[in-house]
């Protein structure tokens, strides 16, 4: 029997291994005061992992299999309704038979309570037996958990202390329903003119006198958005009559039902939908443009947090594109794999020609590079909400809230660091990757019977959804080069710590992934530099009493940053080998069996570590000289 789970050895590290889970479990679990909690760690590991097989069954024996038939029929549009095929429908049932809608969600709401990780870890395997699935999939257990932690962020979710319980919540009735497989939802931002830049967005929110909220306007490119749930970001503060002004302070969050029932399951619209999308790739998934004409809405949180609050939700959506990326690539590599071992050419099988055998090898060594920085991603996005619902539930007064406090800021931190470089590395390998299939498999490659090209197809939109690579290129550069403007003494005690461990650390190893931390740090002052030089030529018309305050405060990114952001993909290339290495190192050190990955990994990282230092501090000067002095031309103009 074919099983995703039982034949990936690197998942399976994880799990037996590497995941924290005595950590994670205690946290799930409320220290086993919980609802029907398990009475111990190595009980909930092994209800764990008889999801992951049964999952992994499932992947490998009921939706690989259909894959190509899912994509050659798609979706149908009528009636101002979508319809999936027979197929795709069969594999919800499956879903909701084995209650994975409900999986991380809390037994007081139907789901099983199990941590945020083994959703992505499932993600993975489903996406690699197909990627419209799971993006598909990831629209139920992922509006559901949005929805709880909506309502637990503004306090219209009720905890018991002791014994821990979840009393009653906001969105009770919307997570039911997803939980038992009768809806799912979406979350509403992209709009005509308004993709990346949120500040942009058209569609408003008002309320009538009494009280009661009502959006406008059109969305575009909604994944799933032909569901009941939605969770729709609106202008809500004017400027005057100005619906449209520009700004994110200017965004509210809002719950808006496509449509409510009546007695005999006759449906009214609240949201139109406009047409589905006709793409390149995961056809099976809808992609689709709503209209909102005065659609009845209820406010989450407050007035003006909407960005904020939307954030939440997207920064678990990049880490699940990530794993689902993962999937697809590992998809990729055991096809081109299978049929490389079968085909030959020139006396031997081509997995034995050379250059056939390092694209084979670069391909698994950039897997499981990428799943070790998934792994790390998770593990710290799970703390870091898992932490923050335990500070909003529990009692000012409860013993240990500081500690809480400080592990929740730090891996709050951790997170932000890790996404926007598990994001940009899965969804740029899954292109690369799924090309290299293709290109072993040759003229078979290009043809719809052997699967590959649909692998190809499926990876192009990784890169651009749930924020562009470019997108996450932008927030690591931005992120890292505030740190050191806002602490610039940890900067200089970590440059300090890498330089020594580069100089006298015995350990080889050590000394090579210090030697990438250095050249990483030397980019983001050399960069930091260049920035700092443009902020410089802006005082000659401050006072010079202000000009100390002026260099080190009120640093705006989009204004100031403008010498580094040519290279801010350059850089995010290096902070992911400089990330992944560290990861690996770490895993060496204490599993020896993990060594060859990490040196494979740590022999090609070196080299393009070297090359985009060096792209870095020779190329750009023509490109901003161009676009500078077309910014001159307009200002005269």
């Amino acid at each position: 029997m074919a099983n995703f789970y039982e034949d990936n050895q690197d998942l399976q590290f994880y799990v037996e291994k590497e995941i924290p889970w005595d950590e994670i479990v205690r946290i799930v679990e409320f220290d086993f005061k919980a609802l029907d909690a398990f009475t111990s760690v190595e009980e909930a590991k092994e209800f764990y992992k008889d999801i992951f097989r049964e999952v992994g069954r499932l992947a490998a024996e009921e939706i690989a299999p259909v894959s190509q038939k899912l994509d050659e029929k798609g979706l149908e549009f009528k009636n101002g309704e979508v319809y999936a095929p027979e197929e795709f429908n069969k594999i919800f049932e499956r879903f909701k038979e084995m209650g994975l809608y409900g999986m991380s969600i809390p037994r007081e709401l139907g789901g099983m309570n199990c941590p945020f990780i083994m959703y992505f870890i499932n993600a993975e395997m489903i996406a690699r037996g197909d990627s419209s699935v799971m993006n598909h999939y990831g629209f139920h257990t992922g509006i559901a958990l949005a929805l709880l932690k909506y309502s637990i962020e503004e306090g219209s979710t009720e905890f018991q202390v002791d014994p821990p319980k979840l009393i009653k919540t906001r969105f009770e009735k919307e997570i039911l329903e997803i939980v038992e497989g009768k809806a799912w939802g979406s979350m509403d931002i992209t709009e005509p003119g308004a993709g990346s830049d949120m500040a942009a967005i058209r569609t408003y929110a008002e309320q009538d006198e009494n009280g009661q909220w009502y959006v406008t306007g059109q969305k575009l490119f909604i994944t799933s958005g032909h569901g009941k749930h939605h969770i729709v970001i609106a202008k809500t503060e004017f400027d005057g009559e100005n619906k449209f002004a520009y700004g994110l302070d200017r965004l509210s969050l809002f719950y808006v039902p496509a449509w409510e029932e009546d007695e005999n399951g006759n449906k009214k619209r609240h949201i139109e939908i406009m047409g589905l999308e006709k793409k390149l790739g995961i056809h099976a998934s809808a992609t689709v443009a709503l209209n909102y004409e005065r659609a009845p809405a209820q406010l989450i949180g407050k007035r003006g947090q909407g960005f904020k609050l939307m954030l939440l939700l997207m920064n678990n959506a990049r880490i699940s594109v990530g794993f689902e990326a993962l999937g697809l690539c590992e998809a990729a590599y055991r096809k081109a794999k299978e049929y490389a071992a079968q085909r030959e050419s020139m006396g031997k099988t081509i997995d034995k020609h050379e250059m056939i055998a390092e694209y084979l090898d670069d391909m698994q060594t950039d897997i499981q590079a990428i799943r070790a920085l998934a792994m790390r991603s998770a593990y710290h996005e799970e703390m870091n909400q898992r932490l923050e619902i335990l500070l909003l539930t529990l009692p000012e007064e409860y013993p240990g809230r500081d500690e809480f406090r400080k592990q929740q800021k730090y891996h709050a931190k951790k997170s932000r660091e890790l996404t926007p470089l598990l994001k940009y590395i899965a969804a740029e390998k899954s292109v690369d990757i799924s090309r290299k299939a293709i290109q072993i498999h040759g003229g078979y490659g290009y043809i719809k019977e052997y699967g590959v090209e649909k692998l190809l197809r499926d990876s192009i939109i990784f890169p651009i959804y749930e924020g562009t690579s470019q997108i996450q290129s932008l927030m690591a550069m931005k992120d890292n080069m505030m740190e050191i403007i806002r602490e610039p003494q940890s900067f200089v005690q970590k440059y300090i710590t890498a330089r020594t461990k580069a100089l006298f650390n015995p350990d080889s190893r050590i000394r090579r992934v210090a030697k990438l931390e250095i050249i990483a740090y030397d980019v983001l002052l050399l960069l930091l530099a260049r920035v700092t030089a443009l902020k410089i030529s802006t005082l000659k018309d401050i006072p010079i009493e202000r000009w100390v305050n002026v260099i080190t405060s009120n640093w705006d990114p989009k204004r100031d940053f403008a010498p580094a952001l040519l290279h801010a993909e350059r850089l995010t290339k290096i902070l992911v080998d400089k990330a992944i290495c560290k990861i690996l190192l770490s895993q060496t050190l204490r599993h020896p069996e993990r060594e060859e990955l990490f040196l494979k990994y740590l022999e090609k990282a070196e080299l393009r570590v070297e090359a985009n230092y060096r792209e870095i501090t020779t190329l750009g000067d023509r490109i901003l000289k161009d676009l500078s002095n077309h910014m001159d031309k307009v200002r005269v103009a």
